[in-house]
């Protein structure tokens, strides 16, 4: 599978309901648990006191990406979605070197 980093930005619409909102984001967990125990969720991070999220996705491409995983999160109609497709670099510390 290949990796990318996805950032996610969520803006609930205005004049939504709140119990909406709530119904979501425990749908959102609960979707995320599945996507992570699937490998597709690797890493989620938010930033210190900011409402967006940056995390490590993977998926066999970018398609399947946006439309079998990222495509499948409850509040997704409510994402702003930037991904960036990633592939190892020789100096990454946490690399395996295939020469053992």
């Amino acid at each position: 599978m290949r990796e990318f980093l996805v950032e996610l930005i969520t803006i609930v619409p205005e004049g939504t309901a709140q119990d909406e909102v709530d119904r979501r984001r425990a749908a959102e967990a609960v979707r995320a648990r599945e996507l992570a125990a699937a490998g597709h969720l690797a890493r989620l991070w938010r930033p210190v006191g900011e409402m967006r999220s940056l995390g490590v996705w993977r998926a066999a491409d970018e398609k399947e990406l946006h439309e079998s995983v990222l495509g499948t999160l409850p509040l997704r109609p409510w994402m702003t979605v930037t991904v960036t497709a990633l592939e190892s670099h020789p100096n990454d510390p946490g690399r395996v070197d295939p020469a053992g």
